[in-house]
């Protein structure tokens, strides 16, 4: 099998916050993350496909195309916004793993549907200390 990892970026800003918590219980599971007025991350995003080679062309799929379909559905809708005013997080908490989610989500049909690659994985970075994968990653361990 062989595996095509591209790395973005994008700035967005999130409050942590439960709609059904209180201001205390908010706080409690938050921290300092819970300020109502939010805070900003330069968000690093790894996407990971796979899938058979074109034996033509040499490649997985096109990096050009991979970078066309993140910025369609992922960049031009996050960037330079904050997350919860975004419509897929109103029944959830805009937290790096629920965004790593919600991009994997966003990006398999796009990419499935304009290529014969597939997306196995996204790697979202939100700060020098944490990262959060969503995919076929296998168990942790």
């Amino acid at each position: 099998m062989i595996a095509l990892t591209r790395r973005y970026a994008f700035p967005a800003a999130h409050a942590l916050r439960h709609p059904a918590f209180s201001e205390e219980e908010n706080r409690r599971v938050y921290g300092k993350c819970a300020n109502p007025g939010g805070h900003g991350h330069d968000y690093g995003v790894e996407v990971t496909v796979t899938g058979p080679v074109n034996e033509r062309a040499g490649r997985l799929i096109d990096p050009a195309l991979l970078d066309e379909i993140f910025e369609e559905n992922i960049r031009s809708r996050f960037s330079h916004r904050l997350l919860n005013d975004d419509p897929i997080f109103r029944e959830r908490v805009p937290t790096a793993e629920n965004l790593a989610e919600v991009i994997y989500a966003g990006l398999a049909e796009p990419v499935a549907e304009r290529s014969t690659a597939r997306v196995v994985g996204v790697r979202v970075v939100e700060t020098h200390r944490n990262a959060f994968a969503y995919g076929d990653y296998g168990e942790p361990g």
